[in-house]
């Protein structure tokens, strides 16, 4: 599924979030996005998801207006937010069960999501209990519940370990063999490894997009353009 974007703007009193924002986001691939604190890449993914409005332009997800049909997009789209909300007094099967019950998902897709994500041998544990690592993958396992066809990934390797890192990216490679995932980071190597396409934001401002020969000249070239 490809999301079209055209003339984004968004502001929050006299702050731009979002400046006349252009882009096509392309089906079955991983594209990053990337920029500074404050470029708008999560007010970008919360519009993509139908939870915030744009002061003009539209998004349209394989065709459906994202401002006119919010819900029929939802159900095709996983979402995880930089600060992912858990109920932390919940064990992780509790929670992942009750997502599933949201979704209107068989209980049986909680197992199977659970070894997709590598939480096994914690789903017993309460979320409260769990380092940073491990509530991101309670988060990821989450927006997979649904078995989306996008995946819309705010930070999803923030708090991750090496082990964990390699863990997720194989699982990012994975699912993006059937779905289309966008997913922020301000990590270049995660970039390197995973991404057909980069979006850089800055100011609001769509810099540039790279694509995978650009992508393969590797970190260092990534840097000097994200630094210009």
């Amino acid at each position: 599924m490809s999301i079209v974007i055209e003339n984004l703007t968004k502001s929050y009193g006299s702050q731009k979030a979002l400046d006349g924002v252009s882009l096509e986001i392309k089906s079955g691939q991983i594209t990053g996005l990337l920029g500074p604190n404050g470029a708008g890449k999560s007010t970008l993914m919360k519009i993509i998801t139908g939870s915030v409005i744009p002061d003009t332009g539209s998004v349209m997800v394989n065709g459906v207006d994202v401002l006119k049909e919010p819900l029929k997009v939802q159900r095709v789209l996983g979402y995880l937010p930089e600060h992912n909300p858990q109920y932390l007094e919940l064990y992780i099967k509790e929670y992942l069960e009750y997502v599933a019950s949201i979704y209107k998902v068989d209980k049986s897709r909680v197992s199977q999501v659970i070894d997709m994500v590598v939480l096994g041998p914690e789903q017993h544990k309460k979320i409260g209990a769990l380092s940073k690592g491990y509530r991101q993958r309670v988060g990821l396992a989450a927006a997979l519940i649904p078995d989306p066809q996008i995946l819309i990934l705010d930070e999803p390797t923030t708090g991750l370990d090496p082990a964990q890192l390699v863990e997720i990216r194989a699982l990012l490679r994975e699912v993006a063999q059937e779905k289309t995932v966008l997913f922020s980071t301000h990590i270049m190597q995660e970039v390197v490894e995973l991404c057909s396409s980069c979006i850089f934001l800055k100011s609001g401002r769509l810099q540039r997009v790279l694509e995978q020969d650009d992508i393969a000249k590797g970190p260092k070239h990534l840097e000097e353009i994200f630094g210009k």
